[in-house]
């Protein structure tokens, strides 16, 4: 919609109305275009790393805590641009004898003054946008490298294309760094279930594992995207809820506990898997069915019930 026209249907002036929109972008709400505002989530346009720090930064938050809990001592890995990732950084400068692989100015910095780890950066060409190495020097910098994990986030994900993001240069970076890991580990909040953007960086049927938050229960399409992906054997470890103060009746509940002084300690939880686990490194768990409680476990394929378990397994990853 034209400002003109907002200012019309809200009964308010085009200043006020411009400087609305500039603040529903920086909660992530709306894209500004040129004389007008549109939805979030379209092909083409990426927001600016202010835009993107002001967004569902919880979540991120909580992403963060969960994902550096699968990094190990000593291990060595490549993490992507994106301010997930900058978060998840922040939790990695306390891992010993860790080496972090970036193209990302951000993750370098957020480890710059970690001790015990040792940080390599990528060559390439400086994108200010996202403070981010891209261009043909960042990926000739990763060939021959392996390490044992990528740390990925995007602009959208969905089951059918998998991760993606709007910036051509920026996904053919993701997929050189891709191409160095044993397993990827995507970061998403609830916001980019379902959001398809225009540049493919990974396909669903490489991504290992998701780590992602709660999606609010009005939410259906990020609940319907997180089953669609689990369908197609991608691992979920979902965040039990914000950090903060305990809510009331929470301590017990899956997914949310307490420390000593009340905090929230956000708990890993396992989606389970009604599929093959496809990791570079082998096969993973075997096809699974409902138990008698309501949950997955190890069995034969799916029978002729297969769309009743899909609805049983629908209610419990909501429940949760």
């Amino acid at each position: 919609m034209s400002l003109r026209e907002l200012a019309r249907v809200v009964q308010t002036s085009e200043v006020t109305v411009r400087r609305d929109v500039r603040a529903l972008e920086a909660e992530g709400l709306l894209d500004r275009r040129h004389g007008g505002a549109v939805l979030p989530g379209g092909f083409t346009r990426e927001s600016g790393f202010p835009q993107k720090s002001l967004s569902a930064t919880a979540e991120k938050t909580a992403i963060a805590d969960l994902a550096a809990g699968l990094v190990e001592e000593g291990e060595a890995i490549v993490v992507g641009a994106g301010t997930t990732t900058q978060e998840l950084a922040r939790r990695l400068a306390r891992v010993p004898g860790l080496t972090v692989v970036t193209n990302s100015l951000l993750v370098a910095q957020a480890l710059a003054h970690a001790n015990r780890v040792e940080v390599v950066m990528t060559g390439g060409t400086l994108r200010g946008s996202n403070y981010a190495l891209v261009g043909s020097g960042a990926e000739q910098s990763l060939q021959g490298l392996r390490v044992s994990r990528a740390f990925l986030s995007g602009s959208g994900l969905t089951a059918e294309r998998g991760l993606s993001t709007s910036n051509m240069l920026s996904a053919s970076v993701d997929r050189a760094l891709v191409q160095a890991a044993a397993e990827v580990v995507v970061l998403a909040d609830h916001s980019k279930l379902g959001a398809d953007t225009m540049f493919q960086t990974v396909p669903t049927d490489v991504i290992t594992r998701l780590v992602t938050d709660e999606p609010p229960a009005h939410d259906e399409r990020a609940a319907t995207e997180l089953q669609a992906l689990a369908d197609q054997g991608v691992q979920i470890t979902v965040a039990g809820g914000p950090p903060g103060q305990v809510p009331p009746g929470a301590v017990g509940r899956p997914g949310a506990s307490a420390d000593e002084d009340g905090k929230v300690r956000p708990q890993r939880r396992e989606v389970p898997l009604p599929g093959q686990r496809r990791t570079r490194g082998g096969a993973g768990p075997g096809p699974t069915r409902l138990g008698p409680a309501g949950g997955l476990e190890p069995g034969s394929a799916p029978g002729p019930g297969g769309a009743m378990e899909r609805t049983a397994r629908m209610a419990d990853l909501r429940r949760r």
